[in-house]
């Protein structure tokens, strides 16, 4: 199969940004006085959204607290605000890897739980010499992965069919969301969450490296 089109998720996939956001994470927490978290703890913890993110690193009775998760919420984004991409990167190879696809003129979109603004500029610091046909985040008024509405936009505005397009991400939630969109889906081994995890949510496809995908997909 000759695949014409490539939709990746961002955190884990494209880019390195756990340490970033646990660090603000933890941040917020810390002004509350609440208990911290490890870097490992907060693999689990994203690839939701940021507010579900807040949900899970809060203690348990504040979570359930609305007003309050709003509160949270507000001051995580406040402090990630500042930390964008203090220690967040591109994975090696990731450059070589897009550069590579839209030489052969394939299209490229990012589909993301990260609340929208944040996608916009990170993407703007670290991938602006790359072009996407759409970048989607969280935004209001369209639902979360691993609902396939929003890669679907994608694909339209793309002008491919779903069974030509693959699917990239690192966590249950992206290959989840290439099944409900009748995309190709492909883990990446290198993000946030272990092979395991990929295979069992329905992995057709590993990468271990970024440039692996010209060995095991055909563009």
């Amino acid at each position: 199969m000759q695949y014409k089109a490539a939709i990746f998720d961002l955190d884990g996939t494209l880019i390195d940004s756990l340490a970033d956001l646990a660090d603000s994470a933890n941040e917020m927490l810390a002004g509350y006085g609440f208990p911290l978290h490890t870097i490992d703890e907060y693999r689990y913890f994203v690839g939701n959204g940021s507010r579900k993110l807040i949900e899970r690193c809060l203690p348990e009775d504040k979570a359930k607290d609305k007003a309050f998760v709003d509160e949270a919420l507000a001051r995580y984004k406040a402090c990630y605000d500042k930390n964008l991409v203090h220690k967040t990167k591109c994975y090696a190879g990731i450059d070589e890897m897009l550069t590579a696809l839209q030489e052969k003129n394939i299209p490229l979109g990012i589909c993301t739980n990260k609340h929208q603004s944040a996608a916009d500029e990170v993407c703007q610091k670290l991938l602006a010499k790359h072009s996407f046909v759409e970048i989607i985040g969280d935004r209001p008024g369209l639902p979360r992965k691993p609902d396939p509405k929003k890669v679907l936009a994608i694909a339209a505005k793309m002008g491919v069919k779903p069974e030509e397009v693959a699917y990239f991400g690192d966590t249950s939630v992206d290959m989840e969301t290439a099944r409900n969109a009748g995309f190709l889906p492909v883990g990446v081994t290198w993000g946030f969450r272990p092979e395991e995890e990929l295979v069992a949510t329905g992995a057709k496809v590993l990468l271990h490296s970024p440039m692996d995908l010209f060995r095991e997909l055909e563009f």
